[in-house]
């Protein structure tokens, strides 16, 4: 087998196509393979399909292909143009790459791999490229599997924000809590920016939604109810965030004691901050006797975290009627706790009660939109940040959008 017939086998390349000519620079680390088609090949037209011959030929043009051993290796061609009656003069697809694309489909195949293990910077350094070739394979990779994927409505969404940088700059995530992938990114953290994903679908696909999981931010709410068919009944606000927005006052609860008890030169409450945030169960072995003796003092903390603990056996029933009855005990406690943060928190899931309480029709949470939350937090991590909007949405489809990212039908196991 000589070098033309290697690398014809190597870059799969088949007739019309053949390789011409195969040369090596020793000095560059680079190995260049030039492809021609036969004399009075005709081509499709990339539109339409129809079977047209060759017009004229673009000037040449190199792609970048799978190394050959330590050298790099390029692929060098005249793409041919065809004339279409209807579609005019357009270059007809290549069957080695991607309109676009200045690297091969194999080439490409493999960058998606190391980028989905690594950062951009540091996937760039191991592929040999610049640092906007691999965003640029990044793009193509997202623009091509968004374009594949079905436009559908999944029956259970949840949304979320994602701060993306300092100074409140935020977007909204709306996931598929069925099969765990980001659906759509949007701009801030606006009703217009949640409602401009539900535009794209038509009244009968939104009818097909049958619960969605978000925290109370009104401006979500209002996108909602304005798109989705009977969305009152729909939306269930996220044990996550209601216990959240508890954790929150029990905070502002300890603080304020802790202010009072040290202006007495009493430091019982100092640097107890994470024991009172966490569950019974989660306290630490080293730390149980402490604060159970904190428990056993008459502490206004104390109440509050009882409070708080006391709340989270609220999704633990099984039938809403019985949520309801523990719901007003529970919400009774509270308004008469003498602790104003507390009765404030009561006062404000009590207003949202009816979406509270739509998880017993429903019994879903915000758990997977949670978990792709932190996925993305660690992509943020690892990327030191995004100060651009742009890249921030491509990195959250490539990673966490459940997309078909290959080009040509090829995957990690054909590549």
């Amino acid at each position: 087998m000589d070098s033309k017939e290697l690398y014809e086998a190597l870059l799969g390349v088949k007739q019309p196509w053949s390789v011409e000519r195969v040369d090596m620079d020793v000095a560059r680390k680079e190995v260049t393979v030039t492809v021609a088609h036969t004399p009075k090949t005709r081509f499709c037209c990339p539109q339409c399909g129809h079977d047209l011959p060759v017009f004229d030929h673009l000037a040449e043009r190199r792609w970048r292909h799978l190394d050959s051993c330590q050298f790099m290796t390029f692929l060098l061609a005249r793409p041919p143009r065809v004339d279409c009656p209807e579609h005019g003069k357009l270059q007809v697809n290549l069957p080695w790459a991607e309109s676009g694309s200045r690297f091969t489909n194999m080439f490409e195949a493999l960058a998606i791999d190391v980028l989905l293990a690594a950062n951009v910077k540091r996937a760039a350094q191991l592929l040999r490229i610049t640092w906007d070739e691999a965003w640029g394979v990044m793009q193509r990779a997202v623009a091509r599997g968004r374009a594949t994927k079905k436009l559908t409505v999944p029956e259970h969404l949840g949304v979320d924000e994602k701060a993306i940088a300092k100074g409140h700059r935020y977007m909204t995530l709306v996931c598929d809590l069925q099969h765990g992938s980001v659906e759509y990114v949007g701009e801030e953290r606006s009703q217009a920016s949640l409602g401009a994903y539900f535009e794209v679908f038509t009244p009968v696909q939104l009818k097909g939604i049958q619960a969605i999981s978000m925290d109370m931010w009104e401006p979500y709410i209002k996108a909602t109810s304005a798109a989705v068919p009977d969305a009152k009944d729909k939306i269930v606000f996220d044990r996550f965030h209601i216990m959240q927005q508890v954790l929150r006052s029990l905070d502002r609860v300890r603080r304020a004691e802790n202010k009072e008890l040290r202006a007495e030169g009493d430091d019982t409450l100092a640097r107890t901050k994470y024991l009172w945030l966490r569950s019974a169960e989660n306290v630490p072995a080293d730390a149980t006797d402490h604060f159970s003796a904190l428990k056993s003092l008459t502490l206004k903390t104390a109440r509050a975290w009882a409070l708080k603990e006391s709340l989270r056996n609220l999704w633990d029933f099984r039938m809403r009627g019985w949520a309801l009855r523990f719901w007003k005990r529970w919400y009774f406690w509270a308004t008469h706790s003498q602790l104003a943060p507390i009765i404030e928190a009561a006062r404000t899931i009590h207003r949202h009660l009816h979406n509270v309480l739509t998880f017993f029709d429903h019994r879903i949470t915000n758990a997977v939109a949670e978990g792709l939350n932190s996925k993305i937090s660690t992509i943020q991590k690892r990327s030191c940040g995004f100060r651009n909007r742009d890249h921030f949405k491509i990195a959250v489809y490539f990673h966490c959008g459940g997309l078909s990212l290959y080009p040509s039908n090829l995957t990690p196991r054909n590549v």
